[in-house]
């Protein structure tokens, strides 16, 4: 009964948020600032975490199919297709769920438990579509972002492996990224990080929103909305797979 009970306070609290907003230039104000936080101060970690794992998933490919049955553009096209169907969405989305999730849950939290909510609630103001919706608005559409610059960073990742690490001659890695590319590979990596970019958001600011008690009390509420958030992303990848790539 607990979980129906915060399953049905979760949908009304989006409810709230998803309400017409009282000034269009109040959100899109709010949302450009929401893009700064959540995407563009991730780019950093995006790319470093995606140049060192391209780079990785090349050398250990080359490890395990050392075969001179098998060409060595076949390493190209692994290192890509990680990429694309698996890594730059999925494993970059649980990444961010960390980074992200954890900031909106604390900065609600602490919002709520200094009574900043409340204020807004006084002054008549629809805290939840003011404080939720530019957040959300801003992870679907920056995520894809992210999710892009992760593919292209780990392909140059993998790229250099093969120069500085002499782990194949790059011109064979080149061959194995363009052989038999899909470019729906690529808009099924955006629809999943779209996705994540919800759960992520929503997840969070649900957690952060509720908080009940003091600063303890946000630090659970942070974790607690990354654990949720992750599970909830897992669950959606293997749903979203089933469902897109039939």
């Amino acid at each position: 009964m607990k979980l129906l009970a915060q399953i049905g306070r979760y949908f009304l609290l989006m409810k709230r948020a998803f309400s017409r907003p009282e000034k269009f230039s109040v959100l899109y104000r709010q949302t450009m600032r929401e893009m700064e936080k959540t995407g563009i101060n991730s780019f950093s970690i995006v790319v470093i975490i995606s140049l060192f794992v391209g780079a990785v998933i090349t050398i250990q490919t080359n490890y395990n199919i050392e075969n001179p049955l098998l060409p060595n553009y076949l390493i190209g096209v692994t290192v890509r297709d990680s990429l694309l169907l698996e890594f730059s969405s999925t494993m970059v989305a649980l990444i961010l769920a960390g980074k992200v999730g954890s900031s909106i849950a604390s900065e609600l939290g602490m919002m709520r438990v200094t009574e900043q909510i409340d204020a807004m609630e006084v002054m008549g103001i629809n805290s939840a579509s003011y404080l939720i919706l530019p957040k959300m608005i801003a992870t679907v559409l920056f995520f894809p972002v992210l999710c892009l610059l992760s593919i292209i960073v780990g392909l140059a990742g993998g790229y250099f492996s093969c120069v500085l690490g002499d782990v194949i001659p790059p011109s064979d890695f080149i061959e194995g990224i363009q052989y038999g590319f899909r470019p729906y590979y690529i808009s099924y990596a955006l629809t999943k990080t779209a996705f994540y970019a919800f759960i992520i958001t929503s997840v969070s600011s649900y957690f952060g929103y509720y908080v009940v008690g003091g600063a303890v009390e946000v630090g659970k509420s942070s974790t607690r909305a990354v654990v949720q958030s992750s599970i909830l992303i897992l669950m959606a990848n293997l749903i979203l797979t089933r469902t897109i790539l039939q």
